[in-house]
């Protein structure tokens, strides 16, 4: 299945640019891809996913919808889907 993927602040940064688009296996979930981008990137190893779970204060969308509102890092994914992530954010 093709997914694109879109980064925002650090996370652009560490990519090296705000949208990609891969090719996954057909019946992957969220927490693969994202386990996959740590892995692809080393910018992001370890910054999505900690103890099997997202990190505090990580938010990842898939078409626009946050998937802890959904079945978390096992929400399904379908080809044509955009995953949307997003760093903790600070400021006053």
């Amino acid at each position: 299945m093709q997914l694109q993927l879109r980064f925002f602040a650090t996370f652009r940064e560490a990519v090296g640019t705000k949208t990609i688009e891969r090719e996954y296996d057909d019946g992957m979930v969220v927490g693969d891809v994202l386990r996959a981008l740590e892995a692809e990137f080393d910018g992001l190893a370890g910054q999505i996913i900690e103890d099997g779970d997202l990190r505090p204060q990580i938010n990842v969308l898939k078409n626009g919808r946050e998937v802890l509102h959904m079945e978390g890092i096992d929400t399904s994914l379908d080809d044509g889907d955009t995953l949307s992530v997003f760093p903790p954010v600070a400021g006053g």
